[in-house]
């Protein structure tokens, strides 16, 4: 069953101390008081304790000063009128006025239907604060309430850096009684739900009240903070040796650490998000807010559990890394994009997805990036999925990592017509790290001793490492810099 709580109890709950400084002020107009109108609202005072729909101020979130705009739904289903966007976007201007992130926590129902259209359209007004906002660079957190529908969904409530929502919550563009007395049937059941909701890439999580406070803290611990400024020397190289099958074979190992195992052993307040946020998301492919020792970043990786599991980099995925190109771009984070892939998928879907389309598209955000980058080559390297990914101010390579155009199979049936000849071709290619480090592709090693699968924990937290001097004194270097490592002789 949804906990349903009140914005007084939601602030009591999530801010320190359960301390906060409104910055309402009374509602400037009011209906006549013969009204019914009026009625209606003397009873939403009454009932819920508030003069208006919505709660805004100030507080501390585990000592960090954050602003808020939370809803009463007690008070008119937290229907937004004239005065209700009146407050909001004065404590959304103030917040951006003063620095502040801001935490936004509807339910609602939409728009308020006594004021008609000349309430309907103050939702592009409060879009229009909320995106000033966030252009000053500010994290905007949003935390949907059960309900939350109509307008206040169908624009602040899905403006989130980072969105979550409570357990299940309903969460929708058109009220399920609303659907029905218009269309003479139920709504799908299931659909307007969060966890469903965050199953399809449109929240990133759901988050029961008493855990709010910790997400939200641990995700604005990144959003804003900034590497040291002091450049810190980049890991050694130490001589790759072996054949560049050996490395190939070993990064193929099902036991070798990926993405996650190095945000677990090597990364602190990591905050998964979920998907593109426009309804698609994809396994092979994580997004996650995330802090290597003092450097915080926006991280794109490609999970190799999830690609080999079933889940191989389509077109969706591709859409993800650019939600976190994106991020990193407004909040002029630093960006990781972690390589590790066989290669995208081959399937008619992805073709008529755009699959081509959307590695283009990645390569020329992360080119144009202009906020710093790093990439860390962490296992196999294929095809045009590891390319789009690839470019930053900064590389480091894993010594079994490895980059090519093709699984060294598909190179030698294409020369040799025969697979057999993968090893002599890879070599050949000049795939393994020694030959990335040497042509200047690459900047430094991150060793392995003498594989990354039989010490996953130790290498993770060498990488971990490796990223965070690589992050420090980073700053953009811009297009021209980011290719000129690619041309021949540089």
């Amino acid at each position: 069953m949804t906990e349903r709580v009140g914005a007084r109890d939601l602030l009591c709950r999530v801010l320190d101390e359960g301390a906060w400084t409104s910055w309402d002020a009374p509602p400037a107009e009011a209906p006549p008081p013969s009204s019914a109108y009026a009625r209606d609202l003397a009873a939403a005072r009454e009932r819920s304790g508030c003069d208006e729909a919505v709660l805004t101020g100030e507080g501390r979130l585990r000592g960090r000063r954050v602003a808020f705009v939370v809803s009463e739904f007690r008070f008119l289903a937290g229907s937004i009128g004239l005065a209700t966007a009146d407050r909001i976007v004065a404590a959304v201007e103030r917040a951006t006025a003063e620095g502040l992130p801001l935490l936004a926590a509807p339910s609602s129902g939409g728009t308020r239907m006594q004021e008609g259209t000349a309430a309907f359209v103050q939702m592009a007004r409060i879009t229009a604060a909320v995106m000033a906002h966030r252009a000053a660079g500010l994290p905007y957190l949003v935390y949907l309430r059960h309900p939350t529908t109509g307008g206040v969904f169908a624009s602040w409530g899905s403006l989130g850096h980072v969105t979550a929502a409570e357990p299940g919550a309903l969460i929708g563009f058109l009220g399920p009684r609303v659907y029905e007395g218009l269309y003479g049937e139920a709504f799908p059941p299931g659909v307007q739900v969060a966890e469903n909701l965050a199953a399809k890439g449109l929240l990133d999580a759901v988050v029961a009240i008493d855990d709010l406070a910790g997400v939200a803290s641990a995700a604005l611990d990144v959003l804003c903070g900034r590497p040291p400024s002091a450049p810190s020397p980049l890991p050694g190289s130490v001589p790759p040796e072996g054949t560049a099958w050996d490395s190939i074979e070993r990064s193929r190992r099902p036991d070798r650490p990926g993405v996650r195992e190095l945000l677990r052993h090597g990364a602190a307040d990591v905050t998964p998000l979920s998907g593109t946020g426009q309804g698609e998301a994809e396994p092979g492919l994580l997004l996650a807010l995330a802090r290597f020792g003092a450097a915080p970043c926006v991280l794109v990786g490609q999970d190799r559990r999830g690609q080999r599991g079933g889940h191989p980099l389509g077109p969706a995925g591709l859409r993800v890394a650019r939600r976190g190109m994106r991020l990193a771009a407004e909040l002029g984070l630093p960006l990781v994009t972690v390589v590790d892939t066989p290669g995208a998928v081959l399937s008619a879907d992805a073709e008529e997805g755009g699959l081509a389309g959307e590695i283009a598209r990645c390569l020329a955000d992360l080119i144009t990036l202009p906020a710093p980058t790093l990439c860390l080559l962490l296992g196999e390297g294929t095809g045009g999925a590891a390319l789009a990914l690839l470019p930053a101010d900064r590389v480091l390579v894993a010594r079994h990592a490895w980059l090519s155009p093709l699984p060294p199979e598909g190179a030698s049936l294409i020369v040799h017509r025969t697979a057999a000849r993968a090893g002599e071709m890879a070599e050949e290619q000049g795939v393994r790290s020694a030959d990335l480090l040497r042509g200047g592709l690459a900047d430094a090693l991150v060793d392995e001793r003498p594989d990354a699968a039989d010490e996953p924990e130790a290498f993770c937290r060498r990488a971990a490492a490796a990223v965070e001097r690589g992050l420090s004194g980073l700053a953009p270097t811009g297009p021209a810099a980011r290719q000129a490592r690619y041309r021949r002789g540089s």
